[in-house]
Parts: C-alpha cells; sequence; structure tokens
C-alpha cells in the first residue's frame, strides 16, 4: 500500500524540492490540493487528515495552525521555525544521536532543522557532547550561502532582470544577532548562550560552508588539528549521509573551498583544519538538500523504515 503523502506549501522553495524528489517513487501516492483551495482551511484541514504524513513548508505562524489541524495518527514533519525548540517535537538530525533517530523514528511530530542551523549543530553537537568544546564557550560562526536559502522574495530579487548590481557582491545581514535560527543552534547543541552568527548569501543559487573557529586554549580538552579530524571521522563514521575529509583537504584543494561544491548534493561535508594555537571545523552541504527539503525526505523514510537515502542523491 502507498503511503498517501501531502505537501502544505507545495508552491514554496523547500516544498517544491520535496516534491521534485517523490518522482520515480512508487512507494507514494501524493495528494495534490487543487490551487485556487491550497489557503482553504477546511480543504487545508482534510487534506492533512486524509494523508499518512503531511510536510508543512510554511511560515511560522501558519505551521503553527496547520500542525493544530491534524490528527494523532497523521505524521506531520515541519520544515519552518516554529517547532524546533519545542520538546514535544523529534528534531530531524539522525546523525546527532542514537536516541534521536530513534526519537525521529517513533514520532507523530518531526521538526526539520535549519540550514545555517545543520551546518553547526553538525559540527557543535559532537564538541560539546563528547566534553571538549565547553558549554560556556564564546562560540562564533561565519557562514556564506547561495541566495535560494532567503525564500521566492529575496530569489526573485536575485534573478531578476536588469537587477541592482549591488546583488553582484557578497550581502551579509542578521547585524542585530536575532537570526531565527540562533535559538535551536543553543538549545540543540547544550550551549550555554547563542552563538556570535555572522551569515552571508552572494551570487550563486545554492549550497553553503558554516564555519566554526575555535582557540584551543579555550577547549575543554586540548586537541591538535589531526585529533579532531580522527574525532570527527569516529563519530561519523558508520553515517551515509555525513562525509568527514581527510586532514589536509582544504590544502589538497588549493587552501580554498568553495561554498557552492555541494549543490545538487544531499550530504554535508565536515573539513578540520588549522594548527595548534587555532582551529576552524566547517560544514559543506547544499542549503536545499541537509539544510531543508533532502533532511525533511531523510525523515520521512526513517518514519517509514525504508533506507535513508531513497530518493535522495548521495
Amino acid at each position: 500500500m502507498k503511503t498517501k503523502v501531502f505537501i502544505d506549501g507545495s508552491e514554496g522553495t523547500t516544498g517544491l524540492r520535496i516534491f521534485e524528489r517523490f518522482e520515480g517513487r512508487d512507494d507514494i501516492e501524493l495528494l495534490k490540493i487543487p490551487s485556487e483551495l491550497r489557503k482553504d482551511p477546511d480543504t487545508i484541514r482534510k487534506f492533512i487528515n486524509d494523508s499518512d504524513i503531511t510536510f508543512l513548508c510554511l511560515p511560522d505562524a501558519a505551521a503553527l495552525e496547520a500542525a493544530e489541524m491534524a490528527g494523532d495518527d497523521v505524521v506531520v514533519i515541519d520544515t519552518s521555525t516554529a517547532h524546533r525548540t519545542n520538546p514535544d517535537w523529534a528534531y530531524g538530525f539522525p546523525e546527532l544521536s542514537k536516541e534521536l533517530r530513534e526519537k525521529i523514528r517513533t514520532s507523530k511530530r518531526i521538526a526539520v532543522p535549519g540550514c545555517y542551523a545543520s551546518g553547526f549543530i553538525g559540527i557543535g553537537y559532537p564538541l560539546v557532547s563528547a566534553g571538549i568544546l565547553p558549554a560556556d564557550y564564546p562560540v562564533s560562526v561565519f557562514a556564506v550561502s547561495g541566495y535560494s536559502g532567503g525564500g521566492k522574495k529575496l530569489i526573485a530579487a536575485y534573478e531578476e532582470e536588469g537587477r541592482d548590481s549591488k546583488f553582484d557582491s557578497a550581502r551579509m545581514y542578521a547585524w542585530g544577532q536575532s537570526h531565527k535560527h540562533l535559538k535551536e543552534m543553543k538549545m540543540i547543541t547544550g550551549l550555554a548562550a547563542e552563538p556570535l552568527f555572522c551569515p552571508m548569501t552572494t551570487n550563486y543559487h545554492s549550497g553553503m560552508i558554516v564555519q566554526v573557529p575555535l582557540f584551543t586554549d579555550r577547549l575543554a580538552k586540548k586537541v591538535t588539528p589531526e585529533e579532531l579530524q580522527a574525532f570527527f571521522a569516529e563519530y561519523y563514521k558508520d553515517e551515509q549521509f555525513i562525509k568527514v575529509l581527510p586532514f589536509g583537504a582544504d590544502v589538497e584543494a588549493g587552501g580554498a573551498l568553495f561554498s557552492d561544491a555541494c549543490a545538487g548534493w544531499d550530504g554535508m561535508e565536515i573539513l578540520v583544519t588549522g594548527n595548534s594555537d587555532r582551529i576552524v571545523v566547517a560544514s559543506r552541504f547544499d542549503n536545499l538538500g541537509k539544510g531543508a527539503s533532502g533532511a525533511a525526505i531523510q525523515c520521512m523514510n526513517i518514519v517509514l523504515g525504508c533506507d535513508e537515502a531513497k530518493g535522495l542523491n548521495l
């Protein structure tokens, strides 16, 4: 029997990418809401409760309303910010721990991580849980993303014919330190305070790098870059979605890593570089893949008990 799936918000960037990933799958029956009724509450309620699994690809307020419509038997996978710090919802990053993967498998409510948050948490969670990074460490995060992570309005601004030439350069934002991903970055990793976060978008469609710089004399356990690379390689050794690059991969690449290199791929790379005093740990992935729709599909596959990579590009 096919699993009935409904995408609420199927015309947004994430919803469209989820829809694309169902092409060729014979185990899914997509419930398609008529376009003229996609904002009608009664119709939405019916489609949600006719489904086995509903994806919410909506603004936060709408996602909260839609989640309330779902009956107890419907699995809701929310890609918005609305439920990521709600302890009653499973956090959709299964590689972090066996317990978290099991919670995703058995839960009816799953919150998909934010894209920047995924890149940071994939680094920060192992370090804090292993006692390497103190919870009170003053963490800084520097990140660059393709413009598709900003949603339909930003995509339109970048792709508009005759656009403003300012979009040719890097767009640095979130100066007020109130970015919507900060709460989950703090809570999921167990940090005592939110990181200092400096993101930017620039003139390419998708792909991102998230960098976390560390002073080794401030760590709870002093480690070399080589030891930290070995730590991450061991931590993620059985995970097909996360590839820890060999130490020195940045040197092999000519000392430069390009942030769009993982566009179209649904996994995440982790790189460690630096010296005995200062280390940088970085993650590289597609902000629309492991950072959004790819992660949502992975969570659905866990719920269904099939290969986690089914329908995804690894």
